[in-house]
């Protein structure tokens, strides 16, 4: 039995609930809409290197087929529970719901430390996964598309494509069974950096709103704003990575072992080159040490961004947060109690259900790309830029002036697989933000954010539903 004390599908179901009283959907769509459609908890045993049998356990659950195919990552860590995956596949369907990305929800997890384990044994047990997931009808282009998380990334995409093209075989869209791959192997441009991306666009465009920003005693945009980010993982890197490039001072990084404040601004490249030296982020030179990483989320700041695992800010320490705005970059990190206490301090909560949303994104970019089989760009971009000279040349022989190399090179540019990708996520992450806020505006009596994009998931996934004729 999961202890609904420390459960978090249950803190997700609250934060539905209470969603859920700002619609006026019946209330036995909202239960289906709520629970997790398939759970698959498995156990397989593996060889070790040593010549041990150990059992993996491990999960992929399906919350939502409201939309065909279900998509999800699969973590790696001990942590790993059915109730954590499933709170997850769940988030799954109403993220994609909100950024208007036509999928189901869904989450993988394996039991494990990937530390504790040689590169031939995380393949062994990657592929295994793989294989149990195919003999299940739990993967596939059409079915359930899988995609990095924590703990995992193009590596183990790139074992799960090749088992299951090798045990479907001639299946010509195979690629399109999993995202995250690397290039070579069907995977798209911008992938990597895409959830921190999104994480920016999102904060960024709440921070354009003059009004919002008015209310926290703020100027609008994110030049200046003074940043604190939790994670130097691939979220936190490229979240701080694009703060910093567009202005804003990243004064603070915490990691596990402890964070590093600087008042002048940090620059999170040199501090990942400095923690692959060391093994630390600490004693970074310019840097003040904070010895306890959670310290460093009571630090005075504009913007928080949370980027490492759930329930980091909590009952206990949610009070001591001076930040204005969180950004939600993680999945979970303030549980419903901190929310409660935050929001009677009108702290702005950008939350994770549609913030962290970069990632499906593009995962969907490329899934698209699989699934068309032609690289994003290559049609059009020799046209373009061909196009692009010929009206430069035109204008220069008008007018008798030419423009600098600079511009020329900016104005002929025709759009790579990269540059269509950024700008579709800037798209989503805008349309998404601004559909959330309007709904927030229209109703005042919605206390937050989160409850605001709850309510747009919950209405789009229930007219989805409507339109599927399954409850006339």
């Amino acid at each position: 039995m999961l202890n609904e004390q420390y459960s978090f599908f249950h803190n997700v179901e609250r934060s539905f609930d209470k969603a859920a009283e700002f619609t006026k959907w019946d209330k036995g769509l909202l239960e289906q809409i709520k629970a997790c459609n398939s759970v698959y908890r498995m156990r397989f045993p593996v060889k070790m290197d040593d010549g041990r049998i150990e059992v993996i356990e491990a999960y992929r659950v399906q919350h939502s087929q409201h939309k065909s195919p279900c998509k999800g990552g699969i973590r790696f860590s001990e942590a790993v529970d059915q109730d954590e995956v499933m709170a997850l596949a769940s988030l799954m369907t109403y993220k994609c719901a909100i950024v208007n990305v036509p999928f189901g929800g869904a989450k993988g997890g394996i039991k494990i430390n990937p530390r504790n384990y040689s590169t031939y044994e995380l393949e062994k047990i990657t592929r295994r996964y793989t294989s149990e997931l195919v003999k299940k009808n739990f993967i596939g282009p059409g079915i359930d598309v899988p995609a990095p998380d924590y703990g995992t990334g193009e590596r183990e995409m790139a074992w799960i494509v090749d088992t299951y093209a090798s045990l479907k075989p001639g299946e010509i869209d195979a690629a399109g069974c999993v995202t995250g791959k690397p290039v070579s192997q069907g995977g798209v441009r911008g992938r990597k950096e895409a959830t921190g991306l999104g994480v920016f666009y999102g904060v960024r465009e709440v921070c354009n709103m003059a009004g919002r920003m008015k209310k926290l005693g703020l100027t609008p945009g994110v030049k200046g704003k003074k940043v604190v980010v939790q994670g130097l993982g691939n979220v936190g890197y490229h979240s701080a990575k694009f703060f910093r490039e567009h202005g804003s001072i990243v004064i603070a990084i915490a990691e596990y072992e402890g964070a590093i404040y600087n008042a002048n601004g940090l620059n999170e490249e040199e501090v990942f080159q400095h923690r692959k030296a060391t093994g630390s982020i600490l004693n970074f030179p310019g840097a003040t040490n904070i010895e306890k990483s959670t310290d460093a989320l009571e630090l005075e700041c504009d913007i928080l961004i949370p980027a490492a695992l759930e329930n980091v800010i909590n009952g206990s320490n949610a009070d001591r947060i001076k930040a204005k705005i969180i950004g939600e970059a993680a999945n979970g990190p303030l549980t419903p109690e901190a929310d409660v206490i935050l929001n009677k301090k009108s702290t702005l909560i950008v939350p994770d259900m549609y913030l962290n949303a970069g990632g499906v994104t593009v995962s969907y970019f490329e899934w698209l790309k699989n699934l068309s089989h032609v690289r994003y760009g290559r049609l059009e971009k020799r046209f373009t830029e061909n196009m692009n000279s010929h009206i430069l040349t035109q204008m220069e022989s008008l007018t008798g002036k030419t423009v600098s190399d600079a511009e020329r090179k900016f104005i002929m540019h025709g759009a790579e697989e990269v540059d269509l990708v950024h700008s579709g996520l800037e798209e989503t992450m805008i349309t998404a933000t601004q559909e959330i806020i309007a709904i927030w505006d229209k109703n005042p009596e919605i206390p937050d954010m989160r409850t605001a994009a709850y309510v747009c998931a919950i209405n789009k996934v229930a007219t989805s539903y409507n339109e599927l004729g399954i409850f006339p």
